[in-house]
């Protein structure tokens, strides 16, 4: 019998061990998603140089286009270091930033319920930028697209905003 138990919980052991070292499985997606982010760094020079060269000549709604999509690959940079930085540090390791001075107020102390809401306000802000892009362009862009891209635009708002409340109830369900 106790070798049964031995055998058993050896089985366990093992079990787990293949469980806890399945994480790892995910750290080469983030390592992907440097790259990803590369590829957006690349891309900012040529939007800079296409806002430089069309400036004196667009008018100010196509200017206020060109800056907007500066601003909306930004913010999806960002939103790209966000899940890459806390992804990382909450699912596959600790980050170890011993010795490091520039590290990110942030850093370390998001969870996952912090990590979705960041995500989806950060996708609001982006759906935001890329809804006052198409009304800016309101007299080329038809209006069912318009409001289809409202209404998701109002899903993702709504998203955040329930998973923001779900977040608050679970935090006030840790208190009790």
């Amino acid at each position: 019998m106790t070798t049964e138990k031995t055998v058993g919980r050896r089985l366990e052991l093992g079990i787990e061990w293949i469980i806890m070292a399945s994480r790892w499985l995910q750290a080469p997606l983030y390592v992907g998603l440097v790259f990803v982010l590369g590829v957006v760094v690349v891309k900012f020079p040529f939007k800079i140089w296409d806002l430089m060269s069309k400036a004196l000549s667009a008018d100010e709604s196509d200017l206020i286009l060109m800056v907007l999509s500066l601003v909306d690959l930004i913010m999806v940079a960002n939103l790209v270091v966000m899940v890459i930085i806390s992804g990382y540090e909450n699912f596959v390791s600790h980050v170890d930033t011993e010795g490091i001075t520039d590290k990110l107020s942030w850093f370390g102390k998001l969870d996952a319920g912090s990590i979705k809401i960041k995500l989806a306000s950060s996708i609001v802000a982006i759906s935001s930028i890329h809804l006052l892009q198409r009304f800016l362009e309101a007299n080329t862009v038809a209006n069912d697209k318009l409001i289809v891209l409202m209404a998701m635009h109002l899903t993702f708002v709504i998203s955040a905003l329930l998973l923001t409340y779900i977040d608050r109830l679970a935090d006030a369900k840790k208190v009790d």
